[in-house]
């Protein structure tokens, strides 16, 4: 894992939202968001380009917009 300032603070915006998606999915006992969050905490630990860091998280809210919008 790299340690340079842009994967750190991108890995710290991306932790933050994936907490709130967790804490609003737990509370509202909905699952999309719940999974989402749980997701976009985790995967920041396995991923060292800042670039890639933040494609992963746009297509995990993008998931997980398609789910909301189909119903889930």
């Amino acid at each position: 894992m790299s340690f340079d300032e842009s994967s750190l603070f991108v890995s710290l915006i991306v932790s933050g939202v994936g907490f709130v998606l967790l804490a609003y999915g737990k509370k509202q006992q909905r699952l999309p968001q719940m999974f989402a969050g749980l997701a976009l905490m985790v995967y920041p630990y396995f991923v060292d380009n800042w670039i890639w860091m933040a494609g992963v998280g746009v297509a995990i809210c993008g998931a997980l917009w398609w789910a909301v919008r189909l119903g889930y």
